[in-house]
């Protein structure tokens, strides 16, 4: 069964993935990271930049199969769930529930502060739980 937590009340998901990401990269996790095209867009602009020292090495994946250079890379931008099954964590940019999230042993929903975002973050929980899911929620402090 897959293990869901959700991230609640985030009041900048870009930034909070960026550090998310960063924090899973220094463990050594791999990870798959879906969302709107504008979103994920957004989200590889701030992981050249989020830290001055340090980069957060990600890839833009276009189709469902990556060339050899490209696998290797420790974080995948993807459209659509199902192009990143081969990472064991996907993370939700706040998607609509993801077709072939259950190839994945872990997902991690970010929902930010925005009512209309928790209102569908919301829906998201109930389709999770619909599945035979139990998530977690996360309250993030602000």
């Amino acid at each position: 069964m897959t293990e869901v937590q959700f991230h609640v009340n985030v009041p900048d998901p870009v930034h909070y993935a960026c550090r998310l990401l960063r924090k899973a990269l220094r463990q050594g996790a791999r990870l798959a990271v879906t969302g709107s095209a504008a979103t994920l867009a957004e989200l590889d602009r701030a992981l050249w930049v989020f830290e001055a020292d340090e980069f957060l090495p990600h890839v833009q994946l276009r189709d469902d199969k990556p060339t050899a250079a490209q696998s290797r890379a420790p974080v995948w931008l993807v459209e659509d769930a199902r192009h990143g099954a081969a990472m064991p964590v996907l993370l939700n940019m706040g998607a609509p529930l993801t077709a072939g999230f259950e190839a994945y042993p872990r997902v991690i929903e970010i929902v930010s502060n925005d009512e209309t975002e928790r209102a569908a973050g919301r829906q998201r929980w109930r389709d999770y739980v619909a599945r035979g899911c139990a998530p977690v929620k996360h309250e993030v402090a602000t």
